[in-house]
């Protein structure tokens, strides 16, 4: 792949112009960053910025486009996504980020909602999926921590990276109470050990399957490792048993669980996965759909991360009461799991 130099920083003056009150959604329970959602249309630098950062942290990692930034339709078109930012105030730098679209029967449905999703290049919606879950989801992409907050003195602050991203996921949930599901995908690099990288996807299949096969993947990626040496690896009664041995021997290949999946699956224990795809635009890489139900999310890890936050919908309410009488109600739609692996 022929690899474009990538743009140089974005006015710093310029991208705090755009992060206005509007588009700020709330502060991160930890490490004292704020998180703000924006758009082409009302942060164009701030865009430009992430796509800098994007290409720069995924290169880093061993995929990227080769462009000199990383912005694509679905970021800059007619029905662009959404964007979700960490921002660390101290250091004047947006520390990672999300984009993503809000599914709903109006603007996903059927043929027209497929074709607007980033992930039907690479996957293949079943009917079944397309009436009942396509139209009640939030789709996630392009998630990034720059890689300034992963190796050097700023990664103190990175360590809650993700845990920041969580914080306005969670968000999401409580301003958009009608979505039923999180849907996108996983990324595992081709500089990652293959026989570990086959293990993970041979966990993720055995206990996140996709019965119903309702996402198949357009060109399935066939696993090199040998099966029947997989089945004797993965012996655990449980998921439990079954996670220690994972992660035990993906160490002794001088790896460990990319902390993106280890986070996706230890929020839901109804996760699904859907199979892995070569991304070519994107440095082959290896791409795994997953889909995760709201209402099975673990109540603690929602707890954690809607802590203190206010959906919009609410904030104009001023007496608190009502306002908090709202807040509860709201609560009692979900039935967050209670029970953790």
């Amino acid at each position: 792949m022929n690899m474009q130099r990538i743009i140089p920083p974005i006015n710093r003056k310029l991208i705090l112009e755009e992060l206005t009150g509007d588009r700020f959604v709330r502060k991160t329970n930890k490490a004292g960053n704020l998180l703000y959602i924006i758009n082409g249309n009302n942060a164009p630098n701030v865009l430009r910025e992430i796509g800098r950062l994007r290409e720069v942290a995924f290169r880093t990692a061993g995929g990227g486009t080769g462009k000199d930034c990383d912005l694509d339709d679905f970021d800059t078109g007619e029905n662009a996504y959404e964007q979700l930012i960490v921002w660390d105030p101290d250091q004047q730098e947006i520390l990672g980020g999300y984009r993503f679209l809000i599914c709903n029967s109006n603007t996903c449905s059927s043929d027209i909602g497929e074709k607007r999703l980033a992930t039907s290049k690479l996957f293949n919606f079943s009917d079944e999926f397309r009436k009942n879950y396509l139209p009640h989801m939030i789709e996630l992409g392009r998630s990034f921590v720059q890689p300034m907050y992963q190796s050097t003195n700023l990664k103190r602050k990175g360590l809650y990276s993700l845990d920041n991203l969580w914080d306005g996921l969670g968000t999401l949930v409580l301003d958009h109470p009608d979505t039923k599901y999180f849907f996108g995908k996983v990324t595992m690099y081709l500089h990652y050990h293959q026989e570990a990288r086959d293990m993970i996807l041979f966990f993720l299949h055995k206990h996140f399957p996709d019965k119903d096969k309702l996402v198949v993947p357009r060109e399935p990626l066939r696993v090199v490792t040998d099966q029947d040496k997989l089945n004797s690896i993965f012996t655990g009664k449980d998921y439990i048993e079954d996670y220690k041995i994972l992660s035990r021997e993906v160490r002794a290949l001088g790896e460990t669980i990319p902390p993106l999946i280890n986070a996706y699956m230890s929020l839901s224990p109804s996760m699904r996965s859907f199979g892995t795809v070569l991304n070519h635009s994107f440095g082959d890489v290896e791409e795994t759909g997953i889909m995760i139900t709201v209402n099975d999310l673990y109540k603690s890890k929602v707890e954690r991360h809607l802590s203190n936050y206010v959906p919009k919908n609410l904030r104009r309410i001023s007496n608190i009461s009502i306002r908090n009488t709202k807040l509860n109600a709201l609560y009692k739609r979900f039935k967050f799991n209670k029970h953790e692996h």
